[in-house]
């Protein structure tokens, strides 16, 4: 019986009829009586529920004299400090399974006419249990029972050793005290109730499949567990009661949070979680234009990379933003300067900077064109005559070839011929100021 949730007692007698028989004839035989008193305590967890005892433990156990062909059963008795352990696990349908064991630890033990004796012994068993009867006070329980119980004696004097194997099999009735019996105790858990998670793109609307979800652990509560959408980016989770907040993050996309009110009492409201996409990384790029004499910021530039146009400010800077990162090409103009354009390698979140010097426009000075003409076939530098009919200019290479004209910025036809070798025409665009290189191989004629 127990005299509150944690403390109690136990009481445990049992009678044992032991027989000898040779074939039909009954040699010898009687009862042996063991039984035990002594406090228990128990502990619940959950359907969980263990129970420890120590106390004393009374034995009579078989020993024969008399003659080998005529025994006599003779009963030896042992006090011992009884330690046992009891488990009991609810099952459904209100069953429950117990695993019991009992070790004596001997404190005295003699044959029935004093002899002193040594012993030992255990006692294992289990039980199913189902109850039948509940009322105020009491329990009343059927079980199926199996148990071993194995014990020896030992006379010190004459070294007569008995050795006892009992295995029982069978029915039985019991009745607990104490209103309980050997129920565990029904432990109340937080109400729980199921509800349905989708994850979607916030702009389409679009199911994430395989989107990782976060959601608190009834396992482990205070800590969060991880889910895996399916492929409708859709899952099923059972939550603690009450307001409860999940977490989604799909590659690419911006984590998103919703509160889940969950009941356990009706069905729980179905809760959506909408993820954007994330702005793709982007850097910046800081252009300073100035002029190649003295270094002088240059405002009014137009500055163009991508579909982005800006123009520099008063201090010659402009920032170009929402690049996308690695090489970029920056193209500047402005009048009176000469247009040019720049590369620059632009990184995710960060401000790359490029100086710029630009050159003034040269108005009315001459481009140069140099060159040399030399044979296709040997490599050898030609006498050739060299015509600009646009500029009206001809001239003639010298022994090693080489040419130098003097024109006015534009494009122009330029002839070259040599004797014995195919005439060959060049157009060229140069501006003024500037030098444009024309290096020719004229191949011989056929004969």
């Amino acid at each position: 019986g127990w005299a509150g949730t944690y403390l109690g007692g136990q009481v445990d007698l049992q009678r044992e009829a032991f027989e000898l028989r040779d074939a039909s004839s009954r040699v010898t035989g009687g009862s042996l009586v063991r039984g035990s008193v002594g406090p228990r305590g128990r502990l619940f967890l959950g359907p969980v529920r263990l129970e420890l005892g120590a106390g004393y433990g009374f034995a009579q156990l078989p020993l024969f004299g008399g003659y080998t062909f005529a025994p006599v059963l003779q009963r030896g008795v042992r006090h011992a400090a009884l330690v046992s352990v009891r488990v009991l696990v609810a099952l459904p349908a209100r069953l429950q399974l117990e695993a019991r064991g009992e070790l004596p630890l001997t404190l005295s033990a003699h044959a029935a006419d004093g002899l002193k004796a040594s012993s030992s012994g255990y006692v294992v068993g289990a039980a199913l249990l189902y109850p039948v009867v509940s009322r105020e006070g009491w329990t009343g329980r059927l079980l199926l029972d199996v148990q071993q119980a194995h014990d020896t004696m030992e006379l010190e004097a004459s070294g007569l050793r008995s050795e006892q194997r009992m295995r029982r099999i069978g029915l039985g009735f019991e009745v607990a005290l104490g209103g309980e019996g050997r129920a565990s105790r029904t432990v109340e858990g937080p109400r729980q109730g199921f509800v349905a998670l989708s994850v979607v793109d916030a702009e389409t609307g679009a199911p994430l499949p395989g989107a990782h979800v976060r959601v608190p652990s009834l396992k482990t509560p205070g800590s969060d567990e991880e889910l895996v959408a399916d492929a409708q980016g859709q899952l099923r989770v059972l939550l603690p009661e009450g307001s409860q907040s999940t977490q989604a993050s799909v590659d690419g996309y911006e984590d998103a949070t919703a509160v889940a009110t969950v009941s356990g009492a009706t069905e729980s409201a179905p809760v959506q979680l909408r993820l954007r996409k994330k702005a793709p990384a982007t850097g910046s790029l800081k252009v300073k234009v100035v002029q190649g004499r003295n270094s002088a910021p240059v405002p009014d530039v137009q500055v163009a990379s991508g579909s982005a146009r800006l123009r520099t400010d008063k201090s010659g800077e402009v920032l170009l933003e929402g690049l996308e990162p690695g090489p970029v090409a920056v193209a500047m103009s402005a009048p009176g300067f000469r247009a040019t354009e720049e590369a620059a390698v632009v990184v995710a979140g960060q401000t790359a900077e490029l100086v710029v010097v630009l050159a003034q426009e040269r108005k009315g000075e001459q481009a140069t064109l140099v060159g040399q003409v030399r044979s296709a076939r040997s490599g050898k530098p030609l006498v050739a005559t060299v015509s600009i009919p646009q500029a009206k200019v001809r001239t003639r290479t010298d022994k090693s070839g080489a040419f130098t004209a003097r024109v006015r910025g534009g494009t122009y036809r330029i002839t070259l011929s040599a004797a014995g070798h195919v005439t060959q025409t060049k157009m060229v665009t140069v501006r003024e100021g500037e030098q444009a290189i024309l290096n020719v191989d004229l191949f011989p004629r056929r004969r």
